[in-house]
């Protein structure tokens, strides 16, 4: 299909409208799992060493579990560009779209002239999401971090 910039812009907002508010979703219901967990924790009077550890691996679940869903979003995005027809191949579609969301851009694939608008707004949308996996991941630390240090008999 050939289309316009017009048709870009819309099909780029429309994905960026999406994937944020799939990144919104994974995000809350990571903080409810966490929450859920962390009330358990907190409760147990774990040893330090035992908390630390925990804490690692809580890290690096959630930085895990952030990246999957990257490239999740990044595959929303890799299989427009198939159907739009901007991209040929699969294989090109999810390795352009990973360098975009990325904004690495470094791959030697490119979209097809019409459809270039819309590798700005994936660029501009991994801006976002990684943003807000960012922010997410710091509140994480934050709270592993207060969970380390704070005594037991002090409010959390």
């Amino acid at each position: 299909m050939e289309f316009g910039w017009g048709e870009a812009w819309a099909w780029g907002l429309s994905l960026i409208a999406v994937t944020i508010a799939l990144h919104a979703f994974g995000v809350v219901m990571a903080a409810v799992v966490l929450t859920r967990i962390r009330g358990r924790i907190v409760d147990r009077g774990w040893t330090f060493w035992h908390a630390t550890m925990l804490a690692v691996a809580t890290i690096g679940a959630v930085g895990l579990a952030l990246a999957l869903l990257h490239g999740v979003e990044a595959m929303i995005w890799a299989g427009m560009y198939v159907w739009l027809g901007a991209l040929a191949s699969g294989h090109d579609a999810i390795l352009y779209s990973v360098d975009s969301m990325t904004t690495r851009g470094a791959a030697e694939v490119r979209l097809q002239n019409s459809w270039q608008l819309m590798g700005a707004l994936e660029a501009a949308d991994g801006m976002l999401l990684f943003g807000i996996s960012t922010a997410f991941l710091f509140a994480v630390i934050d709270q592993v971090w207060r969970m380390l240090t704070i005594p037991k008999d002090r409010p959390r």
